[in-house]
């Protein structure tokens, strides 16, 4: 079969460490063949989606990560299944991606579904769960966050399209500059995440991988001595997690609205108790967790996605 990978800076991978490079390898190990979908290569033809992709053969070797590349054209009956592995931030290139890839066949799954990207993002989609967070606010106000600083004394503020722990902040009370908030919120003109500091930060916070709403794994991100953020990209490093019964009502009270949404790969961060994010347009951390466990949990992505395609070709189902 074919399978589409839509990414972005590709040729810059660290494939110790890249979750798509991990996708593609398991998908090559199955024997279908990979595909690279650079930006701006969706075309809408006469009703149909053609592709301007990148044929490539996977393999773990850095001096050649991606075998011998060719380019060509896939027509949408050609396609099998697409995976959007782009990063934010959620722009109007990303959104036109999504409303391309919409037009696609029914029977042709894409991980994950485009219209579930547009509706979730990933800061704000989680506070319609308040249960399940520490006290968070979204505003652009600078009352509002002034006084939420106040309230909660130590907080944690952040972007609504960051990743990677770009742009989050460390704020108290008695100890802020203003300035940071005036460029982090563009003078009180775009909304920003402001989240209660949870001193269990300091021990790390996990990061849960959910395929169709189940967790399959975990792992723990240490900041490193001179920075609070415990993102990989941010300095973090790797540790083993088991996950708590705690932290699988939190995986069953989201799976419901993930498997609606067509949300299938999802890695959810929590920290002490709580939920802080929901990761849905490329989660991380895969190769880590396979290193941390001796697992391939690419083989499980790949598995699903070849009874996902069963089963949107199935009458039943379409």
């Amino acid at each position: 079969m074919n399978f589409v990978f839509l990414v972005d800076k590709y040729e810059q991978w660290d494939i110790d460490k890249d979750t798509s490079f991990c996708f593609m390898l398991g998908a090559a190990r199955r024997g279908h063949a990979v595909y690279i979908l650079n930006e701006g290569g969706i075309t809408r033809k006469n009703g149909r989606i053609l592709m301007c992709v990148n044929r490539i053969t996977p393999q773990r070797d850095p001096a050649n990560p991606f075998g011998e590349v060719t380019g060509l054209i896939l027509t949408e009956g050609q396609i099998d299944a697409v995976f959007i592995r782009t990063d934010p931030p959620f722009d109007e290139t990303y959104l036109m991606q999504t409303w391309m890839l919409d037009l696609l066949p029914k029977h042709i799954p894409v991980i994950n579904e485009p219209s579930g990207l547009r509706e979730c993002n990933e800061k704000i989609w989680a506070t319609q769960f308040p249960e399940l967070m520490p006290p968070t606010l979204v505003s652009q106000q600078e009352n509002e966050i002034l006084q939420f600083i106040d309230e909660n004394e130590l907080v944690v503020a952040k972007p609504v399209n960051g990743f990677g722990g770009q742009g989050i902040i460390r704020l108290s009370n008695t100890n802020y500059v203003e300035e940071s908030l005036i460029k982090l919120t563009r003078r009180w003109s775009q909304e920003i995440i402001v989240q209660k500091y949870i001193p269990e930060a300091e021990q790390g916070d996990k990061r849960i991988l959910l395929l169709n709403g189940e967790p399959i794994g975990a792992v723990l991100r240490v900041h490193g001595p001179h920075d609070f953020r415990n993102n990989f990209m941010s300095g973090g490093s790797a540790h083993p997690a088991e996950i708590t019964l705690h932290e699988l009502d939190i995986c069953q009270t989201l799976k419901p609205h993930l498997q609606e949404k067509g949300l299938y790969f999802v890695g959810i961060d929590v920290i002490g108790p709580y939920l802080t994010e929901v990761n849905v347009t490329s989660p991380t951390c895969v190769q880590e967790i396979n290193k941390l466990n001796n697992v391939q949990l690419e083989d499980q992505v790949i598995d699903f996605t070849e009874k996902l395609i069963d089963q949107f070709r199935s009458p039943s189902t379409i």
